[in-house]
């Protein structure tokens, strides 16, 4: 198992430097492989230096651009991996417990209430979509709760419940924007990585790559858990406290993913099954498949929006989605198979 998870690393590995090179190369100017290397090896423009055009194209816009491509693929897959443990449902995704309903709501009160502010350097509406996204996870949480515990199904439905509220609330919110605002937040509802620059990627890499090595930490715990709660108990994991933490994890990585790029759905729910299936249900070799897996998803896929419809640039999570709807339909197929 072992062996077969080091193969598939290394194929993933290999395919993500070939998507790496493509993603430098094209865009609205075009480069060679031979001068998009070339401008990267020539290493950052100095302020007020001489910049030539491939250096400061690859180096300002689509080095960073790839850079939040696998980030965010690496962070919504690995996320999508412990909500499908812990809820021992195929059908789990990151946004599961309303993280994606509560970031629309943060980036649409940034959008309405304070468009135009920056902190940092950032947009309110990335920390508002943060903190939307994170607040309503806690929320989730605490009316899930029940004696000490938190039952799976009760989480599942509150999550549901909370993620209409809020979903109600940006409509409302909607309703009485200017329609600049409004089309603002629909694109931001779509889900993108360009534009985003080096300065989120510094923001980014740091929660992602910390919760990705945390959550590695958890792998024996998601192995027993597959098993069901009452035999990880007795196998010495203290369940509810493991939950708290891998629902928290999961959480923030997925919140700090959609803040910075908005929606991008079915990653978090195509990856985790495609490396299962390579790799085993082991978690010890289907994490790091599936951090790999994701970013070569999200990168892939960021070449074909900004290519198949050029010079026009389709959202990203336009791709994502066109890609996971029919892979969602085959899986609720496939289970209604195999209960039949």
């Amino acid at each position: 198992m072992r062996v077969r998870g080091a193969a598939v690393a290394l194929i993933l590995l290999l395919a993500l430097a070939a998507v790496g090179v493509l993603s430098l190369c094209t865009g609205a100017a075009s480069y060679s492989p031979r001068a998009a290397l070339a401008g990267l090896t020539a290493g950052p423009p100095s302020p007020g230096g001489e910049v030539w055009g491939a250096q400061a194209i690859v180096w300002n816009i689509r080095l960073p651009r790839l850079l939040l491509a696998l980030l965010i693929g690496a962070g919504l897959a690995v996320a999508g991996v412990v909500m499908q443990a812990f809820f021992q449902n195929p059908m789990a995704d990151p946004y599961i417990v309303g993280v994606s309903a509560g970031a629309a709501l943060g980036a649409t009160v940034g959008f309405v209430v304070w468009s135009g502010l920056t902190v940092f350097g950032l947009t309110t509406r990335t920390g508002l979509a943060f903190i939307g996204a994170t607040g309503v996870t806690v929320l989730v949480y605490v009316l899930a709760r029940r004696g000490g515990r938190v039952q799976t199904v009760m989480l599942l439905l509150t999550g549901l419940a909370i993620s209409a509220l809020a979903s109600a609330l940006c409509s409302l919110l909607l309703m009485v924007a200017k329609a600049q605002d409004v089309s603002l937040v629909v694109f931001w509802l779509m889900g993108s990585v360009a534009d985003r620059g080096w300065l989120a990627v510094w923001v980014l890499a740091g929660p992602v790559l910390l919760g990705l090595a945390l959550t590695y930490l958890f792998s024996r715990e998601l192995n027993v858990l597959l098993m069901g709660e009452e035999t990880a108990h007795h196998l010495g994991v203290n369940v509810e406290r493991t939950k708290l933490v891998l629902l928290g994890l999961s959480s923030v990585l997925a919140a700090c993913c959609v803040a910075i790029s908005g929606m991008i759905g079915f990653v978090g729910l195509i990856v985790p099954h495609f490396m299962r299936l390579l790799t085993g249900p082991d978690h010890r070799t289907l994490l790091p498949a599936a951090a790999l897996g994701g970013g070569l998803l999200l990168a892939t896929a960021d070449i074909v929006a900004r290519t198949v419809a050029a010079p026009i640039e389709i959202p990203i999570g336009i791709v994502t989605s066109i890609l996971g709807c029919p892979f969602f339909l085959f899986l609720l197929h496939r289970a209604k198979v195999m209960r039949v």
